[in-house]
């Protein structure tokens, strides 16, 4: 498969291309592919990258590395927590409708930051309120803890993070007209996925659409 910006690319394709970049990158053989002057010049007028992954802008979450890609190969969107707001909504809606992108994944992982200062803040007494800039990170996690918490009586934190991803997975399809309308003719799909931090590995917890032999659990 060549590999440039203008080729055209299915959902399996993306992932598939993803996956062998994750499995080089664990095994410590990276190919730091697409990275040299030359890309670099022939995407200065273009881009046409294979996925948009939105994800937690952990620093240990370095999308192109973890994944072992190049330049204009993603198109990256990253906020503490991996919180849906407007501008993450339109930033996906460009990657899909301007860029046409095949593929979005949402990248959760485990020893959160701000999923642990949800849990911190639910299992306090009397919790102080946060200020506004961190309740905007706190509180969209804050439903995935409660939802935990009342089904296993506990506030586990890889439990708790799986919820939210698949939180937000659902907030983009809610509140996307265009997500939802792309996924639905296959056309795109989407990938909750959390990433190990130990490990290096992506694994793929909620799939919508066609991705190969992940399936769809849509």
């Amino acid at each position: 498969m060549a590999e440039t910006d203008l080729e055209e690319y299915t959902p399996e394709a993306a992932w598939q291309r993803m996956k062998e970049g994750n499995l080089r990158f664990i095994a410590g053989s990276p190919d730091h592919p697409r990275q040299d002057i030359e890309r670099r010049n022939e995407l200065a007028h273009n881009q046409r990258p294979i996925a948009a992954l939105f994800g937690c802008s952990d620093s240990r979450l370095a999308a192109e590395i973890i994944f072992d890609l190049g330049l204009g190969d993603l198109f990256v969107i990253r906020n503490a927590g991996q919180i849906v707001s407007t501008s993450v909504l339109g930033s996906i809606e460009f990657a899909v409708g301007e860029l046409q992108v095949p593929l979005i994944v949402v990248l959760g992982h485990d020893e959160c930051g701000a999923v642990a200062a949800a849990i911190k803040h639910q299992a306090q007494a009397n919790p102080p309120e946060p200020s506004i800039n961190s309740r905007s990170i706190i509180g969209p996690i804050l439903p995935a803890v409660k939802a935990v918490q009342d089904k296993t009586g506990e506030m586990d934190a890889s439990q708790i993070g799986k919820e939210h991803l698949r939180n937000s997975v659902k907030e983009i399809l809610q509140k996307s007209e265009m997500v939802a309308q792309e996924v639905a003719a296959r056309r795109l799909a989407i990938v909750g996925a959390n990433y190990r931090l130990g490990e290096g590995l992506v694994i793929p917890d909620f799939v919508l659409g066609n991705i190969g032999d992940e399936g769809s659990n849509a």
